[in-house]
């Protein structure tokens, strides 16, 4: 049962991580810039929810989005770049590999499937704000809805291991800590990271204060980690902008993987 469970928590990663570089071709732009609604070579996308749902290449040109500038009709504009290496299994393995985590973690309770589902998305966040520096708000604020939406009737479930107050009520706690820090250093941290904290506090305040407080410290140990290791590679200065949003998520994955295997 444990083995099918991370099974299908894999197969689910996979098949969710191959629409995902396709959204964050779209969504990766300047924020006076739309959002990309064609390839690089101006062929619109088309599938389902118009055109957002579908595979990293064009199905008429078949070039791979992200592969190289995009056109536009004042010119090339630089688009996001797949990393020398990566190939298009980097994020679905990436995907696969988080929903695997999150099984082994969690086993069987109705929370898992919440996390499953919550997963893609919070991929696709990273790699956007990887590359743009800045979460789009298309996913950041609607995502918490959701996220306490669900969790309210998995906490009805037998099996739940969480709280839905405490759900709720960590959401709110970590949204009001990034807002303080939005105001006292508004350059220091985006409004984006704002509304991302909303969503990544509901999820970790199911568990527990004690694992929304692992799970916020943990994105500032890995943001600092990553800023101390650009600087003394030289890479960076003391004023270097890096984007926050990949380490708010992959400290709050570290803070759910951690609270789920305390519940079991």
């Amino acid at each position: 049962m444990y083995a099918t469970l991370i099974t299908a928590a894999v197969l689910w990663g996979a098949a969710t991580g191959l629409l995902v570089p396709r959204a964050a071709y779209r969504l990766s732009v300047e924020p006076s810039r739309p959002w990309r609604d064609g390839c690089p070579d101006g062929h619109p996308f088309t599938g389902p929810a118009r055109g957002w749902l579908g595979g990293a290449r064009c199905p008429e040109c078949r070039v791979r989005v992200g592969a190289r500038p995009a056109q536009t009709g004042a010119g090339t504009e630089p688009g996001p770049r797949v990393a020398k290496g990566a190939g298009a299994g980097a994020v679905p393995a990436v995907t696969a590999l988080v929903c695997a985590a999150l099984a082994a973690a969690t086993g069987a309770r109705p929370e898992l499937a919440v996390c499953l589902l919550l997963t893609p998305f919070a991929v696709l966040l990273a790699l956007v704000d990887r590359r743009v520096h800045r979460p789009p708000d298309r996913l950041t604020l609607p995502l918490a809805a959701p996220a306490a939406g669900l969790l309210g009737p998995a906490a009805l479930l037998p099996g739940a291991a969480g709280s839905w107050p405490g759900a709720l009520l960590g959401g709110a706690a970590l949204g009001a800590v990034y807002f303080a820090l939005f105001l006292i250093h508004p350059d220091g941290m985006g409004f984006g990271d704002v509304k991302l904290a909303l969503s990544l506090g509901v999820v970790l305040g199911w568990y527990g204060w004690s694992v929304l407080f692992a799970g916020a410290f943990a994105g500032f140990l890995f943001g600092s980690v990553y800023g101390l290791g650009l600087m003394l590679l030289g890479r960076a200065g003391r004023g270097t902008a890096i984007p926050f949003g990949p380490f708010m998520i992959a400290g709050a994955l570290a803070g759910v993987l951690a609270g789920g295997l305390a519940a079991g």
